[in-house]
């Protein structure tokens, strides 16, 4: 690969990954609604000065059904789960988490299409799994008395929907989004969202003080996270195949417990040793199966499929 798509590539796993950690950091004072009502209207905003200065093209009229709903599914819904999960589970489990994405693409694409798993894809699937365990149970036993079994199991069923959301709207972008400019698509998804949330998180709980922290964490969330890692993204699907692409999805968890450390968030030889069997099950997945997991977006993420109907944005 040469350096000048391994740089954007690096780039782009770095920006996705750090959004585990600014979610934990903006929920010291935003709601889980506001969360993902600023990360999708800020997205939102840098995409459109995008698609107005770049002379991109809006999705048509008659698909606005399908993208509302993409837009709640990969966007809305899971973005306000990690924000709620988050707030009882550390930011590295959260990125682990988010890596059975892939699984449940693959899964739910075999079941609409009706057809049988190979035994690797089997293997993959179970050896993936095995890892996230892995790291949640070890987590589960370090976490001490700052937090409870239910607190453990709540935080990662919550964010486990927002990981199944993320893989339902990855087989209906697949299905009913494709062939429309990818910015623009990626605008209108992320305004639908914005409007999707708004009228709940104004009827919610509002803001505390306002801290320079998680305000900045907000930021970067939306033009870093839901912004310039479309960009980034969009820059590299016409240059590098699905299956490079996909390398994305193995080096997210292991920036989710990099950054963590920086939250001094526990990390043990379970925790390292779940993320290496996780990713070793993400390989085997995509070893014989690189079109299963849709790793372009609509045409399609988040962030989820990799493209924007998908885990696209993350």
């Amino acid at each position: 690969m040469k350096l000048k798509v391994f740089l954007p590539l690096f780039a782009l796993s770095a920006v996705w990954g750090i959004s585990f950690l600014m979610i934990r950091i903006a929920d010291t004072t935003f709601p889980p609604l506001w969360v993902a009502l600023l990360r999708c209207s800020l997205g939102a905003l840098l995409l459109w000065t995008i698609l107005v200065l770049g002379g991109y093209r809006l999705p048509p009229r008659s698909h606005l059904g399908w993208l509302a709903l993409v837009a709640l599914l990969n966007n809305a819904l899971p973005f306000t789960c990690f924000a709620i999960g988050e707030q009882t589970l550390p930011s590295n489990i959260a990125a682990v988490l988010n890596a059975t994405v892939p699984i449940w693409t693959l899964l739910l694409s075999i079941g609409v299409e009706r057809r049988h798993a190979s035994r690797v894809t089997t293997a993959g699937v179970l050896v993936a799994f095995a890892g996230v365990v892995l790291v949640v149970l070890t987590h589960g036993s370090r976490s001490g008395p700052q937090a409870s079994a239910a607190d453990l199991v709540g935080g990662t069923l919550v964010i486990g929907l927002a990981t199944i959301s993320y893989a339902i709207a990855t087989v209906l972008a697949k299905a009913k989004l494709r062939g429309l400019d990818p910015i623009g698509l990626a605008t209108m998804q992320l305004t639908l969202a914005s409007l999707l949330l708004l009228p709940f998180a104004v009827g919610g709980a509002h803001p505390g003080v306002l801290h320079w922290e998680p305000v900045g964490a907000v930021c970067v969330l939306g033009f870093a996270g839901s912004g310039i890692a479309y960009l980034l993204y969009y820059r590299l699907l016409p240059v590098i195949s699905a299956t490079q692409l996909a390398a994305v999805t193995y080096f997210m968890p292991i920036w989710g417990v990099f950054w963590g450390l920086f939250a001094h968030e526990a990390i043990g030889f379970g925790t390292v040793a779940g993320v290496a069997v996780t990713i070793a099950g993400l390989v085997l997945l995509n070893l014989r199966a690189p079109t299963s997991v849709p790793t372009s977006p609509p045409q399609s993420s988040a962030p989820g499929a990799r493209d924007p109907g998908s885990t696209a944005t993350r």
